[in-house]
This record gives C-alpha cells, sequence and structure tokens, in this order.
C-alpha cells in the first residue's frame, strides 16, 4: 500500500510538473504581447486585396466599392501604383465587394462576375481575390491551362512536403499523430514576419532566424511535455488528445499575439510573372521550387548518408532494437524535433510568400499535411515527399472542374480513395495485425 501510494503520489507530482510548464509556456507566450508594442492592439475589420494580372501586374486607378448584402455603401477605395485597396468595415459580417470594370486597362477582362460576397470574422482583415484575365495564354482553357496548374500544384505539393517531413518523422519516431505540428508553421511564419516588418531585417536573415526559433520550439515541446509524458507511460490515444488540447491553445494564443488579420512580407511582393512558354511563374514562386528541392534533396542525403539519420530511420524501423543496439533513442528524437521545427518554419515563409501571413495558415494546412504523410505512407520521409506533392498536384488540378474556393476537398477525397484501395500508403509497408 505504502509503494502504491507512493506511486500515486509520483503521477500526480509529475502531471502538476508537466501542467505547470504548459502554464509558464502559455503565460510567456502572453507576455511578449505585452512586452512587444502593437502586436496584440486590437484591429478594426478590413476587407483588402490587390488588383493585378500575371502579365501587367499591379494595376492602378481601379474603384473598387464595399456595400452591405442589401446595397448600402460602406466605402471605396481606389487601387494605387501597387496595385493594393482596402476599405475599413463598420464590424463583422457579410459584406459585398465589386470592381468597378470600366476602370480595367485595355486587354484586361474580368474572368467571372465582378463582385464577390466575403464574410469577415471579428478583428480580420480579410483579403479578396477577383479574377481577371489578360489573355495570356496560361489563363485560358484546355492543356495549357493544365499544365500552368501542374506547375502550380508542384510548387504547392513541394511547400506541403517541407512541413509534412517532420510530421511524418515524428510519428515514425515516437508514433505521435501531432496535431499542433500546423502551429509550428504557422509561428515560423510569424516569427519571419516579424523579424522582416518590426524589426526592418531583409527576409532571408529573418527566415534563418525564425528556423533557429522554430527548431528551439520543436526541442521545447519534446523537452517539456512529451518526453515527461513517455516516461510517465502515457498512451498514444492520450498523447493524441493532448496534441489536439495544445493544438487549440497555441492557435488562439497565436490570434491573441499577432491578431487575426493577414500580413505580407516587406519583400517579393506584387512581382510580374514571366512566361516560360506554356506557364508563367513569378520569381518568388520560382526561388519556392528551387528552394523546396533543395532542403529536401539535403534532408534526403541528411537520412541516407549521416549517422543521425541512419539513426533516425533505425529508430522509426524498432525503437527498442535500435536502443539496445546502443544508439540514444532520446537524442534521436530531439533531433528530429528540431529539424521538423526549422523545416515547419521554412514551409510558413514560403506560404505567407504567397498567401500572407496569417493567425490559422498552419492549421488550415494540417490536413493537407496528414493528406500527404497518410497517403505516402505513415512514418516514412520519403513517403511524406512523395504523398505531399501528389496531394499538391491533385488539389491544383482539381480547379479544373470544382470551383477555386473547394480545392482542399479534392485532396482529402483523394485520401479517402487510396485509404480505401492501399490502407499503408504509397511507401508504406503492409502491417499484419493480431
Amino acid at each position: 500500500m505504502t509503494h502504491a501510494g507512493g506511486r500515486a503520489r509520483s503521477r500526480s507530482s509529475g502531471a502538476r510538473r508537466i501542467l505547470l510548464r504548459l502554464l509558464l509556456m502559455v503565460v510567456a507566450a502572453a507576455g511578449l504581447a505585452v512586452l512587444v508594442p502593437g502586436i496584440a492592439s486590437a484591429e478594426g475589420e478590413q476587407v483588402i486585396g490587390t488588383v493585378q494580372t500575371s502579365r501587367s501586374g499591379p494595376i492602378d486607378g481601379v474603384t473598387v466599392t464595399v456595400t452591405t448584402p442589401d446595397g448600402n455603401e460602406i466605402g471605396t477605395d481606389t487601387t494605387g501604383a501597387d496595385g493594393k485597396w482596402s476599405v475599413d468595415l463598420p464590424g463583422p459580417g457579410q459584406y459585398v465587394v465589386t470592381i468597378d470594370k470600366d476602370k480595367l486597362p485595355g486587354g484586361v477582362v474580368l474572368a467571372g462576375e465582378d463582385s464577390r460576397t466575403v464574410n469577415v470574422g471579428p478583428g480580420r482583415k480579410q483579403p479578396v481575390t477577383i479574377g481577371l484575365n489578360d489573355g495570356s495564354r496560361a489563363s485560358g482553357g484546355g492543356s495549357v491551362r493544365a499544365i500552368q496548374l501542374l506547375v502550380d500544384g508542384l510548387r504547392f505539393g513541394l511547400l506541403i512536403a517541407m512541413c509534412a517531413v517532420g510530421l511524418s518523422l515524428i510519428f515514425g519516431t515516437t508514433g505521435l499523430t501531432n496535431f499542433a505540428h500546423g502551429e509550428l508553421v504557422t509561428i515560423g511564419a510569424i516569427v519571419a514576419w516579424y523579424f522582416n516588418v518590426r524589426a526592418g531585417l531583409p527576409l532571408i536573415p529573418a527566415t534563418l532566424l525564425a528556423m533557429v526559433v522554430g527548431g528551439a520550439v520543436g526541442a521545447l515541446n519534446e523537452l517539456w511535455l512529451w518526453r515527461p509524458l513517455r516516461r510517465r507511460g502515457t498512451g498514444l490515444v492520450a498523447a493524441l488528445v493532448v496534441s489536439i488540447g495544445l493544438s487549440l491553445a497555441l492557435r488562439y494564443l497565436i490570434q491573441i499575439v499577432y491578431g487575426g488579420f493577414s500580413n505580407p512580407y516587406v519583400s517579393y511582393q506584387n512581382q510580374r510573372a514571366v512566361d516560360y512558354g506554356v506557364f508563367t511563374l513569378t520569381n518568388r514562386a520560382l526561388f519556392s521550387i528551387i528552394i523546396s528541392v533543395v532542403v529536401l534533396l539535403l534532408v534526403a542525403v541528411m537520412l541516407q548518408r549521416t549517422k543521425i539519420g541512419k539513426a533516425m530511420r533505425a529508430v522509426s524501423d524498432n525503437r527498442d532494437l535500435a536502443a539496445s543496439s546502443g544508439i540514444d533513442v532520446n537524442r534521436v528524437i530531439l533531433v528530429v524535433w528540431v529539424m521538423g521545427g526549422a523545416l515547419a518554419t521554412l514551409g510558413g515563409v514560403l506560404l505567407g510568400l504567397s498567401d500572407q501571413v496569417q493567425w490559422d495558415m498552419g492549421f488550415r494546412l494540417l490536413l493537407l499535411m496528414f493528406a500527404g504523410v497518410t497517403l505516402g505512407g505513415l512514418g516514412t520521409a520519403y513517403g511524406a515527399l512523395v504523398g505531399s506533392i501528389i496531394v499538391g498536384v491533385f488539389v491544383q488540378l482539381s480547379t479544373l472542374v470544382i470551383p477555386d474556393d473547394m480545392k482542399y476537398v479534392g485532396g482529402l477525397l483523394l485520401l479517402i480513395v487510396i485509404l480505401v484501395i492501399r490502407p499503408q500508403g504509397i511507401l508504406g509497408s503492409r502491417v499484419r495485425i493480431g
């Protein structure tokens, strides 16, 4: 009875220590909102956008009007040389954004309707896109449009893979399905935005510093939370529930600190697309592809050729056998968390370049990361790479037949089909149960 009582007290004490650490992390992040002026300040609701095409770039002198659904005018704005416009709103709700098509330059026409209805949440700067067609071949129909979407899908798939490799390695080495991985993506993008916009650093050194912060956040996740839980024998289902709670806490803490609005980085915005024949790409999209390919190749070389990479694969294959052969499993898992945090940060910055930095950007990407990891094969870095590229391409090509706003649904439908046909994924091995 004494031993049982001691073990119970030990478990209770350990649980209190873990909760205390989580509380300290929350308090520290909340303190950042106070110490950093302006980040957590309340922002009024707005609708914002940029009028531009792939060939002409930003278009100035175009009037945009915002009204309520019953026709009451809220405000207007005229685009400047950078093509940007913004209208302040009286509060959250539904609004209609209309562009004056008569002010568009010659050769530029609307790709659809001249207005869009949007729902704006509290404190949110809601970006609005109204499609324009400048007569470029990439904006037409048929096979050329499919090639453009294929290239865009490869870029998007490589971005998903950048974030998903760490998620897959964490699952392979620990068995943890980490629902808080999307918040690592968001934290990295926001930290880079802070260094870039608030501190005035160029985006490249800001990204490198953000990757250091992302790696440190990953290490803190492992050292302060997941390692103590593993030592206490916490089951995988309980750990999954903890990760969901951590995801919710971090996501809304980020909203408190950063705010519920979208912000671009200082550099590399409003670039004109370069015509490559059957498709067009901006320079930032091209460099995003190049950076993703180079980083993923370096990860592959590290996994195949380095001692720590081989140890990661050994732990992923069989943790107990790896430990019995002399591998420091805890050290390997810590390295995986650091690498996963750094890669998620880089993926968040690249996503912020194309979609702007938002408080829930990682969460919106999380389901596609899970789709890529599961599609390629759980626990394998190469499976995450293959699966993510397939999901990215499928998501973009699906816009040939479904509306643009629903394209993420295509990736999840692909996941369902593959799980029915091949549950272990493309590169996963069939596991016998029982």
